[in-house]
């Protein structure tokens, strides 16, 4: 079960992120937000910042779909947010790993290219994305990113790179099917 305390420790783990001051928590990449606290708006009520719940970048509507779709109980939106690739995330609905997932994956897509580049090929996490183990120099708990090693046979897909995300409104080819502007296929 994650908290308010593991989506700072990871989003801060992550080079060049600024924490902006709120009532909650708010962190951004190059100016980009990717993570936030929710602030929950209710009709004739103040706004009310929920640090239990973090607004999550993901990137494009089918990610957002796929998302709602397939996990509702741990990710769900609002109709402030339609139209925006944004969902939210229930942080006591996920474990520290996934929650490292996720928001390693939100800061990559906001990330300028050049650190998100480098991030990948020189600070690329092990499998499993992070390591929980402690040393000496580690807290308890503290999150530490691995660099995997050359010799490390174990996982052979660990040198692959990340899945390429499209951005909303880009066109995949696929066999018999013409893109269209409007992103509609038209047969051949």
């Amino acid at each position: 079960m994650a908290d308010a305390d593991d989506v700072r420790r990871l989003a801060l783990a992550l080079p060049h992120v600024e924490e902006i001051d709120s009532d909650g928590f708010d962190f951004r990449v190059g100016g980009n937000g990717f993570v936030w606290s929710y602030p929950e708006r209710s009709p004739g009520q103040p706004r009310r910042i929920r640090t239990d719940i973090a607004v999550l970048y993901v990137g494009d509507e089918a990610e957002k779909q796929a998302l709602l779709l397939g996990e509702p109980e741990v990710f769900f939106t609002t109709p402030g947010y339609d139209g925006w690739p944004l969902v939210m995330l229930r942080l006591g609905e996920v474990g520290v790993e996934r929650l490292a997932e996720l928001v390693t994956d939100a800061w990559r897509m906001r990330a300028p290219q050049a650190l998100a580049a480098e991030f990948d090929g020189v600070r690329r996490p092990a499998v499993g994305r992070i390591s929980l183990s402690q040393s000496v120099e580690d807290e308890p708990g503290h999150i530490r990113w691995d660099r995997p090693s050359a010799s490390s046979s174990s996982a052979p897909h660990a040198m692959s790179p990340p899945p390429v995300r499209q951005k909303a409104g880009a066109v995949r080819e696929t066999s018999g099917s013409l893109p269209t502007r409007s992103g509609r296929r038209q047969r051949q």
